[in-house]
């Protein structure tokens, strides 16, 4: 990402929408509205003095809102351009007109709180879609009882719990308590492969799960694993080797069979129900945590992106390919890959991102 950010050719308008776009391949027009920082981004270099000072917290969405962030905030720490950016719907002077406090401390006079949006166009050869990914959102599933048992977490919110910069420093504490989780229960298909929500196999999930659960391990040797699933679809290169390897080197007791619901005890200890499809019988289990395994679905920008490049997507919301090659699309000249093609993992999304880039950088030569 930095070598990105510092690249002379390569300019990035983050924090900004795509509007409008018109023309056809090799001359495509594309109206890029930046959103207004109230940040001077050239003079901004990301100190964090404005952020201890900003007296207003709200919930970090970055953190799947398991903790706080101030009005003034840098989405996450690793992020390109690393500048600040203020949160107009939290900030008090655009609540009550009064505070600046940011301004004040800024040593770079970097806060311009008369910033407004601005519109860019771009004469651009081709065009490469890659806008990721959402995750499904399990509430609708009311026998699992995410938002109302307080120890079923997804998969996105175990990944920060666990991060040694997430809301607790990489320690896996149950939000009921704070204790640390010893016993974790995955649930694999939470909305995938399910015909009243997402048809599909997200095929990241399995690899995932396994990966969490190695990763509690690491962190304490005393951490016990259970992933509940329907079968492993781990299709990839040596996938079928790293799980068993978390089985047998990290203790994982991979259950073959189908959540049917979980409730919780006194102690706010999940207790997940669900047939043994090896065997036939019902049982249950109790466990400290339990972490869903959600569907992955296009992300909420999908459809407006092709909309406005008047792609085909299909039954999904996924962008549909012309038939010669995944990366093309049903406009000559604009170019998908990563998820928004369909479910893909990170290796599958890099050659996916390379083909897209030749493809592109084609168009682009011939245009010279």
């Amino acid at each position: 990402m930095l070598d990105a950010g510092r690249h002379p050719r390569i300019e990035l308008l983050a924090y900004s929408d795509v509007i409008d776009v018109s023309g056809s391949v090799g001359d495509f027009r594309v109206k890029v509205r930046r959103r207004a920082r109230y940040v001077d981004e050239e003079r901004c270099t990301a100190c964090g003095l404005c952020v201890e000072k900003c007296p207003k917290k709200v919930p970090d969405e970055f953190d799947m809102t398991l903790r706080e962030r101030r009005a003034i905030y840098l989405y996450f720490a690793q992020g390109i351009p690393a500048v600040m950016t203020i949160d107009p719907d939290a900030c008090i002077y655009f609540e009550k007109g009064k505070c600046r406090v940011c301004e004040r401390v800024c040593e770079r006079e970097a806060i311009d709180f008369e910033q407004s949006e601005r519109d860019v166009e771009l004469d651009v050869g081709a065009i490469v879609v890659a806008t990721g990914l959402d995750l499904f959102d399990p509430s609708q599933l009311v026998e699992y009882g995410y938002g109302r048992i307080p120890n079923v977490i997804t998969g996105l919110e175990y990944e920060r719990l666990i991060n040694a910069t997430g809301p607790t420093q990489g320690h896996l504490l149950r939000p009921s308590d704070g204790k640390l989780a010893e016993r974790v229960g995955y649930v694999q298909c939470v909305g995938s492969r399910d015909t009243r929500y997402c048809n599909y196999c997200s095929s990241i999930c399995c690899m995932c799960s396994i990966k969490d659960a190695m990763l509690a391990r690491e962190h304490d040797p005393k951490s016990m694993s259970y992933i509940f699933h329907t079968d492993f679809r781990n299709a990839g290169k040596w996938f079928q080797r790293y799980q068993i390897r978390g089985e047998e080197d990290y203790g994982i007791e991979y259950i073959r069979g189908r959540v049917a619901e979980i409730t919780e005890d006194d102690e706010h200890n999940p207790v997940l129900w669900f047939e043994d499809t090896r065997t036939g019988a019902v049982s249950s289990l109790t466990v400290d945590l339990v972490v869903l395994a959600t569907a992955a679905v296009p992300s909420r920008g999908t459809a407006e992106i092709a909309r406005l490049l008047t792609l085909e997507v299909d039954e999904h919301g996924f962008i549909r390919g012309n038939g010669r090659s995944g990366e093309e699309t049903s406009v000559e000249g604009i170019f998908a890959c990563g998820f928004c093609r369909g479910p893909a993992d990170i290796p599958e999304s890099v050659c996916q991102a390379s083909a897209a880039a030749a493809l592109a950088a084609r168009i682009v030569v011939c245009r010279k």
